[in-house]
């Protein structure tokens, strides 16, 4: 469905809010006029689709392991997150991803994300990271880029969320 990636990056407004919801498998059951014109794909080619249709190859799987825990904890998370467009071009954005609870039940029924552009500060630091992590990922698999990812953490004394959000 979507190009092979290429090095063209997409971006959008400061102020712009790019939206969706899933249900509990990352289905997407929402998509927002900001969202569906990045991606460039229609509503109904986004409608029922799995959320990782734009996941870009050079996305360390550690931080959708982070992600993934976080939610199943019913805990919010922020991410930095680069997408992947129908053309093959990507965009980054700052996410912050929550569960969606049933009002009656306190269930979790799906995931909200609301994701805004990450500044070109965060970028600085986010890039050569994430290359670090994909880097030992493609050595030694998901947990060699977690053993990266959680001594950087602990030698800077923070959470996850503490250092994503000090960026």
């Amino acid at each position: 469905m979507l190009a092979q990636p290429t090095k063209n990056e997409k971006t959008f407004a400061k102020n712009a809010l790019l939206v969706t919801k899933t249900d509990l498998k990352g289905i997407i059951t929402y998509a927002n006029r900001n969202f569906i014109n990045i991606v460039g794909l229609d509503e109904d080619q986004l409608i029922g689709n799995p959320h990782n249709i734009i996941r870009h190859p050079d996305m360390p799987k550690i931080i959708f392991k982070y992600l993934w825990s976080y939610l199943q904890d019913k805990k919010e998370i922020h991410a930095y997150v680069k997408n992947l467009c129908v053309d093959g071009s990507f965009y980054w954005v700052m996410a912050n991803v929550t569960p969606s609870f049933d009002p009656t039940t306190n269930q979790v029924i799906g995931y909200h994300s609301a994701r805004r552009l990450p500044t070109p500060e965060a970028l600085e630091i986010i890039k050569p990271l994430y290359e670090k992590l994909l880097a030992a990922e493609r050595r030694g698999g998901i947990n060699a880029s977690e053993k990266i990812l959680n001594t950087l953490l602990k030698e800077k004394g923070v959470t996850y969320d503490e250092f994503i959000l000090s960026i």
